[in-house]
């Protein structure tokens, strides 16, 4: 049970007119109001380019609470809430931002504790952060703390560039980089399963694992995010952050507490473990692909290169499998296979773990029997199954197949959402499932030499019809280790 602990903090959103204010973060910050963690003394400042009133602004957050709140909350939570037009290249406009977060101080008794939220193009990251500084609106007794919304640049150069201009107002442990993955409740199990189990941690090694995969697969397409995905692709959108991350929570080793700096050095070490492979084999490891129309219905499954938005003759992988190596003690020679796509026959979020099976057989020829695998199924059903095999009733000595698995109602329907626990970890100051700046970077080093060597040998694109499971080299990846895809239905 979470002890109740309420937080004090002015919160400022930069982008505060913006689809993911509304969506996520003004209904986040409202159930962390109705559990009791922000009462009193907390405000919210939002910002963006238009012109609005403190009262038409509340009406826009009331409006993107409507379906959870309770109706007699509303107003109250909403008082919370204020709004000023914002440039942000404007020296004055910060002028105002600072008289008005100073005056909030005063009256929440807020003790100078500051968030700022980052919801807008990551563009405008170097000169907010800079001008949040020179301006004086870090110049506070209490913490300042800064949440960055992905990309975190969109290669190596470009997020050091980043890094070190945030690194002007604030330092690495002030400075939140938000992977929303991480705030999923079963991704964070991920940890207790391993970690409070011992059973399952002693058999957590390349002695009794033959091979891991991590999927992140999507049934639609880029709808209206065509012009931001044409220029991004599913290495830089998914691999680089949501699946590295992923990654290395899964396979860090045994921390010495859970303490978010053990934890990140886990990750950490993990990552440098990974091989960055040479650039004339990355085709052999990692496949592109780009989604085509259906056959059976083009109009409504229409090829990426008819998106709106996309170039026509557009070579952005909207898919990527892969192979990934560890040269750690722990998992050298396991197999850590990754793939991540839009438009695919399902949608699905798991990690498969499969274990070996190196003993002789001692049972029928008839027996139908599978490898152990635990699959920890993090959309669109919460869930963990472990695939056993057990005798067959009746005479002989046949096996079956079973499973055991927790009930997808089984999980706390009341469990908070992503946002909720990133927006909740930063008031609290735990970075424990924010990224560091160091993987950051080790993730982009590998991105980065995967699209060196890619464009050393362009795969011919589109190579997977919209409702498929993806190209037929992504399964040829796994068929020449002897393995196969954990099926995505």
């Amino acid at each position: 049970m979470t002890k109740i602990t309420e937080e004090t903090a002015l919160i400022t959103i930069f982008g505060g007119t913006g689809d993911l204010a509304n969506r996520k973060l003004y209904p986040a910050i409202y159930r962390l109001y109705a559990k009791g963690f922000l009462k009193e003394n907390f405000a919210v400042i939002g910002t963006a380019r238009r012109q609005l009133t403190d009262a038409l602004f509340r009406e826009r957050v009331a409006s993107s609470i409507a379906s959870i709140a309770d109706k007699s909350h509303i107003q109250a939570f909403v008082s919370h809430f204020y709004y000023r037009s914002h440039d942000v290249t404007n020296k004055e406009s910060y002028k105002v931002l600072l008289d008005l977060s100073n005056e909030l101080d005063t009256t929440y008794h807020l003790k100078g504790n500051r968030v700022f939220f980052l919801a807008m193009a990551p563009t405008f990251f170097n000169e907010i952060a800079i001008r949040l500084k020179s301006e004086g609106l870090v110049a506070t007794k209490g913490y300042q703390r800064l949440m960055i919304e992905k990309p975190f640049g969109h290669d190596l150069a470009s997020a050091q560039e980043l890094n070190d201009a945030l690194g002007h107002a604030f330092n690495e442990n002030q400075i939140y980089r938000i992977d929303h993955y991480l705030g999923k409740e079963m991704v964070q199990n991920v940890s207790a399963i391993r970690f409070a189990n011992p059973m399952i941690e002693a058999l957590w090694n390349n002695r009794h694992i033959s091979n891991v995969q991590v999927t992140l697969a999507e049934e639609l397409g880029v709808e209206e995010r065509g012009g931001y995905y044409d220029n991004s692709g599913a290495l830089r959108d998914m691999f680089q952050n949501h699946i590295l991350q992923v990654v290395s929570l899964l396979l860090m080793d045994f921390p010495l507490t859970l303490d978010k700096a053990e934890i990140r050095a886990e990750k950490v070490r993990l990552l440098r473990s990974l091989d960055v492979p040479e650039l004339d084999v990355v085709n052999n490891l990692f496949v592109p692909g780009q989604y085509d129309a259906n056959p059976t219905d083009p109009q409504t499954f229409k090829a990426y290169r008819s998106e709106e938005n996309v170039s026509p003759t557009s070579t952005t992988e909207t898919y990527v499998a892969g192979k990934l190596t560890s040269h750690s003690d722990r998992w050298n020679g396991v197999p850590i296979y990754i793939r991540t796509g839009k438009r695919l026959s399902n949608k699905k979020t798991n990690i498969v773990i499969e274990f070996k099976n190196d003993r002789p057989d001692l049972f029928d020829d008839s027996s139908e029997k599978v490898a152990n695998t635990l699959v920890i199924e993090i959309a669109p059903n919460e869930s963990i199954t472990l695939k056993l095999n057990v005798k067959v009733p009746g005479l002989g000595l046949a096996t079956q197949p079973t499973q055991l698995q927790t009930a997808a109602d089984a999980v706390d329907q009341n469990a908070p959402e992503a946002y909720e626990k990133v927006i909740h970890d930063c008031l609290r100051g735990d970075a424990t499932y924010f990224s560091h700046w160091d993987e950051v970077a080790l993730s982009w080093q590998l991105a980065d030499r995967i699209y060196e060597g890619w464009k050393l040998s362009p795969t011919e694109l589109p190579n997977y019809d919209s409702g498929s499971a993806g190209p037929i080299a992504a399964d040829e990846l796994l068929a020449r280790d002897g393995h196969t895809w954990y099926p995505l239905s």
